[in-house]
């Protein structure tokens, strides 16, 4: 199995020369003591222990998976201490809230250890990242008392965080969940139900275990709005902070999965156990999807980190398997023949992989810089960053989860049958990445979630304002020479997304019930190359700006990267688009008969 090396230049190039991230946390009053020095150090020691400790464990952690026994769930060897390096090092820590031992770093930055994080393991990830996703929601809405009492050792990954959302009978559709919540005289509640998918649900990581949970009281409101959100820890918490008792939350069993073996996957029985409610009564979702947007991101960011070890691969293999001549003649006179890289298909495998994934960390860290305005921003600012996390959002989960398994078969197709046995480590990431399109709500629903909700409820408002800003980063970059071949595209990709939008609007209007879901995923990937597409000629327009770097061996595989992209992959959004613009009718017009 090859090793994991962090592309530290290229997120240094993201982070510093595409978004000024610098100059961003200058204007944030909570950021002003991170500054390029800082970050780079931190980005430095990832990749250290992400390449030297994390990593390693990966290929052997997948092979002896995770054990089930007389309800103890065992990690594999090697990960209990390797998670509690991670924790010492304040990995878990690092976006958390300062007044309970959090660092306070900006998501832009984040964001750019998990890539590493999940490049080198993704199972090993979802245990620090869960963990940081529920201290989230603790932080922005449970009470002061359950903040101080739980924030503090969930920061420090000495106790682990889980989501609790799906029953077998309810995944997409909570309003139907059964789980329930009793109250108790002293305020707390006895929580009794079973959830299952609970990933990091139980395992030997960390002494204590904090689950989320959604389950509905006794007088709730039927369906979506009968919802409640309640903080249950494995192990009860004495009020002086030591353990306690156990709390009748205990794991059935552990699903036997097509990838991320490493990662306890667990079915969770809630025998009366103690919760406690965090925000209010009846409104557990808002509370939920505070950790759901953060892990949506975050699934997103497990997409990008597969496809980039992937295209890492397959890269080197491709100048190193000799294969056959180049079209053009011998290349390697020497040898018997010339290495794949030579061939026009190998490099087109090769180039898409580059591209998708150059342009998903752009993304992600721009998703990222969004995050942090509408954290540490004000006024306007604070509000459109907030507006855009929601547009962008679904597009960050689902747009980078299909490249990123759209990557790693591609890599895997490089090595061809050396890609499909178990020893090169190829396999493994197309089994690992393949469950990010599903769960943290499949790409379907968040393309529904884009067409309906942030963009046909409010008449494509939020859509608008993203327009205007890539048309205006457009105007402002035509004076920058050699600009013009990556701003044509753009402005093309721009148009059409906008009529795009404005054709379903109106097939809306006009009474086409099926419209939104008809064109929901097709209009997503649409969105999602055009954001490409900004992404690459602002990429572009940072390398052009910059005399120094025109001789520059990186600056210009950036140039010859953003020119494959919008030649040879951009012109798919033509085709997603006819398939919008005719209609629904032969999606909606057959007899459900004809799937017998």
């Amino acid at each position: 199995m090859p090793e994991y090396k962090a592309p530290l230049r290229d997120m240094q190039f993201v982070l510093h020369d595409v978004f000024k991230a610098e100059q961003l946390w200058e204007t944030m009053p909570a950021m002003e003591e991170v500054n390029r020095e800082l970050a780079d150090a931190i980005l430095e020691e990832s990749a250290k222990i992400n390449e030297s400790l994390i990593a390693p464990l990966s290929q052997p952690g997948h092979e002896e998976g995770v054990t089930w026994a007389d309800g103890v769930v065992t990690t594999p060897k090697g990960y209990p201490d390797a998670f509690k390096q991670l924790a010492d090092g304040g990995w878990g820590g690092l976006s958390g809230a300062p007044e309970y031992g959090g660092q306070t770093m900006p998501k832009m930055l984040v964001l750019l250890f998990e890539e590493m994080l999940y490049s080198s393991n993704i199972a090993m990830g979802l245990y620090l990242t869960l963990t940081s996703g529920a201290a989230l929601a603790i932080a922005s809405h449970a009470s002061d008392e359950l903040k101080t009492k739980y924030l503090p050792n969930m920061y420090s990954a000495k106790w682990a965080g889980a989501m609790c959302l799906t029953e077998s009978h309810a995944g997409t559709d909570l309003g139907m969940i059964r789980s329930k919540a009793i109250p108790q005289a002293d305020g707390s509640y006895s929580i009794s139900g079973t959830k299952i998918f609970i990933t990091g649900g139980d395992h030997d990581l960390t002494e204590n275990v904090i689950h989320l949970v959604l389950a509905k009281l006794p007088d709730a409101p039927a369906g979506s709005k009968g919802i409640s959100l309640f903080l249950v820890p494995k192990i009860k918490v004495n009020d002086d902070g030591s353990l306690g008792e156990a709390n009748g939350v205990t794991c059935g069993s552990i699903e036997h999965k097509m990838g991320i073996n490493a990662s306890a996957t667990c079915v969770m029985n809630f025998d009366g156990a103690e919760g406690y409610l965090v925000g209010e009564v009846n409104r557990g979702l808002q509370g939920m999807f505070t950790m759901m947007n953060y892990e949506r991101l975050s699934v997103g960011i497990q997409g990008l980190s597969a496809a980039e070890a992937a295209y890492q691969w397959s890269s080197i293999y491709a100048r190193e398997r000799i294969q056959s001549r180049a079209p053009s003649g011998p290349v390697n006179k020497d040898a018997a023949a010339d290495p794949i890289i030579v061939h026009p298909d190998v490099r087109r495998m090769l180039l898409t992989q580059k591209a998708y994934v150059e342009a998903g960390r752009a993304f992600a860290v721009y998703v990222g810089k969004q995050l942090d305005l509408s954290k540490f921003a004000s006024g306007e600012d604070q509000q459109r960053g907030a507006a855009m996390v929601e547009l962008l959002t679904p597009v960050a989960k689902a747009f980078l989860t299909d490249k990123g398994l759209e990557g790693t078969v591609l890599g895997q197709q490089v090595f061809g049958g050396h890609g499909y046995v178990r020893e090169w480590g190829m396999e493994q990431l197309v089994r690992d990445v393949r469950i990010s399109q599903i769960y943290e709500g499949t790409n379907g629903i968040q393309a529904l979630d884009l067409m309906g909700r942030k963009i046909a409820a409010n008449g494509g408002q939020t859509l608008a304002l993203l327009i205007a800003e890539m048309r205006d980063f457009s105007a402002s970059a035509t004076s920058v020479s050699g600009m013009d071949e990556f701003l044509t595209p753009l402005n093309g990709a721009v148009d059409n997304l906008e009529s795009l939008a404005a054709y379903v609007l109106e097939q809306v209007k006009a009474g086409d019930a099926n419209a939104i879901g008809a064109a929901s995923v097709e209009f997503l990937h649409v969105m999602g190359f055009t954001l490409y597409t900004y992404m690459w000629a602002m990429m572009s327009k940072a390398v052009l700006s910059d005399d120094c770097a025109q001789g520059d061996a990186f600056a210009q595989a950036k140039l010859h990267t953003a020119r494959f992209f919008v030649q040879r992959l951009l012109p798919q959004a033509s085709g997603l688009s006819e398939s919008i613009r005719n209609g629904s009718a032969s999606l909606m017009d057959i007899p459900e008969e004809a799937f017998a």
